[in-house]
């Protein structure tokens, strides 16, 4: 049997060192891009004027507004839905978030019908905006971690979408 010199040895492990490190570092980029991609709106600017705060939100690859925000303090993706009559948080995140059950109601949502119960958000912010006293819904097939922030939400605020952006503008006066 012939053994290879120490240095040899050494050589080939530094060099499969080497490829797990870059494997790894590609892996953690090409993840991060890919959230970036989902959410592009992970730090939400705001901008403040004479009795405004406005927010812009860029879509995603999919045509979605999704940015990061708060419920009661606590962090969540929201995804802009006109659509949706009011906020619908996933069973699982108005658990992590503590909501209150209020009352049931029968939701009918693309899936067919499903039970969900009623709860209200003290305080809901995206940006700069801050929103009290929101309507909600906990919605049993809401599947993921992402809050739909519908109408009860959306008509507090002036909002206008073009080429692929979105204008959110509260105001203060």
């Amino acid at each position: 049997m012939s053994q290879q010199p120490p240095g040899k040895r050494a050589g080939r492990v530094l060099m499969i060192l080497a490829w797990c490190a870059a494997l790894f570092l590609a892996t953690r980029f090409f993840g991060q891009w890919e959230e970036r991609q989902q959410n592009p709106n992970a730090e939400v600017v705001s901008q403040q004027g004479e009795g405004f705060i406005e927010v812009k939100l860029v879509g995603n690859h999919q045509g979605h507004f999704v940015a990061s925000g708060q419920i009661n303090g606590q962090p969540v993706d929201f995804m802009l839905d006109t659509g949706a009559t009011d906020v619908a948080i996933p069973v699982s995140v108005a658990q992590r978030l503590k909501l209150e059950k209020g009352f049931g109601v029968t939701l009918s949502t693309a899936n067919g019908l499903s039970q969900g119960y009623r709860t209200r958000i003290d305080r809901l912010q995206l940006g700069d905006i801050v929103l009290r006293d929101v309507r909600a819904l906990v919605a049993p097939g809401l599947d993921g971690n992402q809050v739909l922030l519908g109408m009860s939400a959306l008509n507090k605020l002036e909002f206008t979408q073009r080429g692929g952006t979105m204008l959110l503008r509260q105001t203060t006066k």
